[in-house]
């Protein structure tokens, strides 16, 4: 009977050590998206697959970022005035 326990309780865990290395890191299932949602073709707004794992928060977050940083206002918390600037005439002058 000890060796049935023991014998489960150590497949349960090897299958979960299995099972969590397996998965990529939310950073790297982050760069993964970021550089799928780069790839879309101009004027498509589906979600990639490499997102799927991706909640609709981080999904956004993500694309909101990866536009402002096309745009040149990848660093806006550290240059605010960046932003004004692109507000303005719609281009960033950077010196």
């Amino acid at each position: 009977m000890r060796t049935r326990t023991t014998l489960a309780a150590a497949a349960t865990a090897a299958l979960l050590l299995a099972l969590t290395g397996c998965g990529d890191s939310q950073a790297e299932t982050e760069a993964k998206c970021v550089k799928a949602v780069k790839a879309r073709a101009e004027g498509d707004k589906s979600k990639p697959k490499a997102c799927d794992s991706l909640s609709e928060d981080d999904y956004n977050t993500l694309v909101i970022g990866a536009i402002l940083e096309e745009e040149g206002l990848g660093n806006v918390g550290e240059n605010p005035e960046d932003l004004l600037d692109y507000a303005e005439d719609g281009v960033v002058d950077n010196p």
